[in-house]
């Protein structure tokens, strides 16, 4: 089939000829592995070698079998492993000019001219400079004989592509780093134990986490669990706060709260420099409040175990941008990173994102906090405002008196992170000045009338809860306006809140439909995306969607390991979603499968022939285990059971077959840490959208809102957060079967093709453009990335 002109594919680059080679280095980080296997099979997929630097810079100095080509099956495995199995370790021989020179002289006896370096900044520094200094080593190689001036004109150029590999989170330039979200999941798996034994003790609890010079992981993880005091680097607290803290602590416990949590960076300071520890908060806490308080050291724990769904995805995006970056180098092209903006894979300037992340540690060393704080990026302010907002409660006497009633409801299925967005909403609508309402069980609960008041104590300890607390029903409106209505008028609602998947968005289209006949429901609406399935139009991700593809990939891990030992086996899991593949393709993508069948993507017998020749070819070589996904939805005819019969005949005598429906599982849960964060932080700006449609739409003593742009969805789009009329995102769904009409997700697909080695076309005309630092910086929005 002919290509269109106006794209881009990436079979017209080719890595012919070309060797490039992958290194981790300086502290490991759970994804590294993902991206190995991203880079060394992108790159013998478009026919360049790839070789393996173990130990990081080390193993490049000392050569020898530290640097092995990599084949395909030599990856195979490595996916759902933490740390990085190619080791990594600090080199200071490398720091100097003799080490550089060994290096050099290793590299151009293989033919190696491209490298791909996942560390920190530390690490991607020390590339560039290596980079810089390539034309006069290799000089220095032909004077002493090592090699000839042949090779110093085949291998003139070194060219470097990075990738972020730090838990911290603390590199300018990208939303987020590979290993973040992972270790991000570690403290919140360590925090929602740690609430159960402090609930039944009444105790206070301080937890440090990692972070010397950085206080992403202490911030998001305070958020995420709703923490009553965080305390990090960039912003440290005002002279007086021990005493601050400790009324606060104080006020949570005679509210009726069992337990305080407190979490601090490792690298927490006070206004003048002086190191604030977890002993110095445990000592502070005794001494002024008698309250029993324990210590929690997470230490090393936060660097290890599997990396989660958004780090193998973050991981694989980036590890083949980078192959791709590596391929349309010139000479003349600056060293890059790889990274990641919203959902969008980007192109950024090494050692632009290297002078803006040394320029946050200049502020912080020369106490400019709040400069400190915008260098870190527009979603690292967001969060410690927020934070703000939803854990210090202010006075009634300084809220302002708004006199509006705003409602919230859950609609359709429960989402893991529903509980997290309701909490957001409700505090800053207090915040705000308003009344708030709860409507329990939907639509269904809105016109019986189940609607009470709720206050900011009744939503405490619900961030980490999964499924709907609300109740939440799949009920539409449309046959119960008039008594809705009627709820609206007696309880004097100005104001909604809609947090739901597909049947949310078709509510918000009735209740829409019926103003002309009712005057009541002339009043702001605004829905915020969650469902598992990502369905909804207008938005690129939902609220609970991580946490389904964190189900799946752990179920997807274990079942994949119980095959281990046995003879070869392929597995043919079924997932959730509707008509919708996202939780197929995107879960298939982060386990490692070979194939993933969705609606979206029609297929017919002679496609399973092939994915069954395939997975047979495979089979014989080291590769034991086969992993198939199917969207529920995807076929009527080819079901779960017909694809399973199909590979189990058609694979006889060269593997048997499993399979495996996920079922409900996918549902629940507690959410994960980005659904957490991304639910506080969409639904805190609904709410804060609401307080200014209030104003505007308030006249003559009443709320009146009949225009389109007052019933608006918010959703992620790309890089930014935006509030869409729901009239408006009529024409981009598929309301039959309840999905939009165009998912950017499908762009991921043949990246998982192409990691399970089959033959594809993979348009990189989207593909990220090389962008500088402080123009990527004004693009970003409130919440480019979730968290």
């Amino acid at each position: 089939m002919a290509q269109p002109d106006n794209k881009k594919f990436f079979e017209n680059l080719t890595g012919a000829g070309k060797a490039i080679a992958v290194l981790t280095s300086g502290g490991d980080a759970q994804g590294m592995n993902a991206a190995v296997r991203a880079v060394v099979r992108m790159g013998i997929y478009v026919g360049a070698k790839v070789y393996f630097i173990h130990e990081g810079y080390q193993g490049m100095v000392d050569g020898g079998d530290n640097i092995k080509e990599a084949t395909w099956e030599s990856v195979s495995s490595m996916l759902q492993v933490g740390g990085t199995v190619i080791g990594s370790a600090r080199c200071k021989e490398f720091r100097t000019h003799e080490g550089r020179l060994k290096a050099a002289h290793n590299l151009v006896q293989r033919g190696i001219t491209n490298l791909c370096v996942i560390g920190g900044d530390g690490s991607l520094t020390g590339a560039n400079l290596f980079r810089e200094e390539w034309s006069g080593l290799l000089n220095e190689l032909v004077q002493q004989g090592l090699i000839d001036e042949d090779a110093v004109q085949r291998y003139s150029a070194l060219h470097i592509v990075g990738m972020v590999g730090s838990i911290d989170n603390d590199f300018c330039g990208t939303d987020m780093t590979i290993g973040t979200d992972s270790a991000l999941h570690r403290i919140i798996e360590v925090v929602d134990a740690i609430m159960t034994t402090a609930q039944s003790h009444q105790r206070t609890f301080v937890l440090e986490v990692m972070g010397r010079h950085c206080g992403y992981l202490a911030l998001v993880s305070a958020l995420a669990c709703g923490a009553d005091w965080v305390l990090i680097p960039e912003m440290p607290p005002e002279d007086g706060w021990e005493e601050k803290m400790c009324e606060k602590l104080s006020a949570t416990r005679s509210r009726g709260s069992r337990l305080n949590i407190i979490i601090v960076a490792e690298g927490a300071i006070d206004r003048h420099g002086k190191a604030i520890t977890s002993s110095t908060l445990k000592d502070l806490v005794v001494r002024c409040l008698g309250f029993d308080t324990r210590v929690t050291i997470l230490g090393h724990v936060q660097r290890g175990g599997t990396p989660s769904a958004f780090d193998r995805i973050l991981a694989s995006r980036m590890g083949v941008e980078a192959v791709l970056a590596l391929l349309e180098t010139t000479a003349n092209t600056p060293a890059c990173v790889v990274s990641l903006c919203g959902n969008q894979a980007v192109r950024l300037p090494l050692m632009e994102c290297v002078q803006m992340t040394q320029e946050v540690q200049k502020a912080m060393d020369e106490k400019r906090f709040e400069e400190a704080v915008r260098l870190r990026g527009r979603s690292f302010e967001n969060n410690l405002r927020t934070y703000k907002l939803l854990a210090h409660r202010k006075p009634e006497s300084e809220l302002p008196q708004s006199n509006f009633n705003v409602a919230v409801l859950n609609v359709g299925a429960p989402a893991a992170g529903m509980n997290a967005a309701v909490r957001s909403a409700v505090r800053v609508g207090i915040s705000e000045g308003h009344k708030m309402f709860a409507i329990n069980d939907g639509f269904e609960g809105f016109y019986k009338g189940q609607i009470k008041e709720i206050k900011w104590g009744d939503v405490g300890g619900w961030t980490g809860q999964g499924g709907s607390l609300l109740g939440t029903k799949r009920t539409l409106p449309a046959k119960h306006v008039d008594k809705i209505a009627e709820q609206i008028r007696k309880y004097n609602i100005n104001a909604l809140l809609v947090i739901g998947g597909f049947e949310a968005y078709l509510g918000i289209m009735e209740l829409l439909a019926a103003r002309g006949t009712y005057e009541d429901l002339c009043l702001p609406m605004v829905m915020v995306p969650a469902t598992v399935s990502n369905n909804v139009p207008g938005s690129d991700l939902s609220i609970g969607a991580d946490t389904a593809l964190n189900a799946i990939t752990d179920t997807c891990d274990r079942i994949k390991q119980s095959a281990s030992g046995t003879k070869r086996r392929v597995f043919i899991i079924e997932t959730m979603g509707g008509y919708c593949g996202y939780l197929a393709s995107v879960g298939g993508l982060a386990a490692g499968a070979d194939a993933a069948y969705i609606f979206e993507e029609p297929f017919d017998i002679r496609d399973l022939q092939s994915n069954v020749e395939h997975l047979t070819e495979k089979m014989k070589t080291s590769i034991q285990r086969g992993l198939v996904l199917r969207n529920e939805n995807s076929n009527e005819n080819y079901t779960t059971d017909f694809i399973y019969q199909l590979y189990s005949e058609e694979g006889r005598g060269v593997f048997d077959c499993r399979k495996n429906v996920l079922g409900h599982m996918q549902q629940g849960g507690a959410p994960s840490p980005f659904d957490r964060n991304f639910g506080t932080k969409i639904s805190a700006k609904a709410m804060q959208w609401i307080s200014k449609k209030l104003k505007e739409c308030y006249r003559q003593g009443r709320v009146f809102a009949n225009t389109e742009d007052s019933a608006c969805l918010l959703g992620m789009r790309r890089r930014a957060l935006v509030f869409q009329p729901v009239v408006q995102l009529k024409q981009e769904t598929d309301f039959v079967h309840r999905i939009p009409k165009e998912q950017w997700w499908l762009k991921l697909r043949p990246l998982m093709k192409i990691l399970a080695k089959y033959k594809t076309s993979y348009d990189v005309s989207d593909s990220g453009q090389l962008e500088h630092v402080v123009c990527n910086r004004t693009k970003e929005s409130d919440a480019t990335a979730a968290i």
